[in-house]
């Protein structure tokens, strides 16, 4: 690829990760969804080589900076009040949190994503039972990219006057060490209880 060809695929590239951006804050698409869908608005070939999530963290973090500054705040401490509900509800399950909860890039629109280490899965299940918790079983791409199950529920958070979607991702107990590799940013990648206490 000569100089010319490189600058375009950057231009290309960066306009993906803005409109990315705009749709994963104001519509609350996940990464991977707003990439896509950013690609189509642009008129782009399908191939179109795709920005990576950081780029994409980047511009999120930019357009909250511009457009969100006055609600954003607030509305990640509501996001951060309620994982940490869910967190203590789960707490035998050494659960984290992860996603743009953790990472301080959550709106209203955002889910919560928290990873279970269990050593019997199924006992994860039988604790939201015993909680009285409405929830559905199904499979989504965990970290280390392979299918996990997640328990997933609509939980109330008064503070947003709506209802969340919470993510309860179950992985085996040996997955625990590399859930906390550094990212490519050199961040944690995810947080427990006392970590997210203490963002609070």
């Amino acid at each position: 690829m000569n100089m010319h060809d490189s600058i375009i695929a950057g231009n290309v590239a960066s306009d993906i990760s803005i409109s990315a951006a705009r749709l994963i804050v104001e519509e609350g698409l996940d990464y991977g969804a707003a990439k896509l869908r950013a690609v189509k608005q642009l008129g782009l070939p399908a191939r179109t080589p795709l920005p990576s999530h950081d780029e994409v963290e980047a511009e999120v973090r930019d357009y909250i900076a511009l457009f969100c500054a006055d609600t954003q705040p607030a509305e990640l401490q509501a996001l951060r009040q309620l994982a940490l509900v869910w967190m203590q509800r789960m707490v035998d399950f050494r659960p984290y949190l992860g996603g743009s909860v953790w990472h301080g890039t959550a709106t209203k629109l955002s889910d919560i994503y928290i990873a279970l280490f269990c050593d019997d899965p199924k006992s994860a299940e039988i604790t939201l039972i015993d909680h009285h918790a409405d929830y559905v079983a199904r499979s989504i791409k965990g970290f280390d990219g392979g299918m996990v199950e997640a328990l997933s529920v609509h939980a109330p958070c008064k503070a947003l006057n709506t209802e969340i979607g919470v993510h309860l991702m179950v992985y085996d107990y040996d997955d625990l060490r590399g859930a906390l590799k550094l990212d490519s940013q050199g961040r944690k990648p995810r947080g427990d209880v006392i970590e997210v206490a203490k963002l609070l």
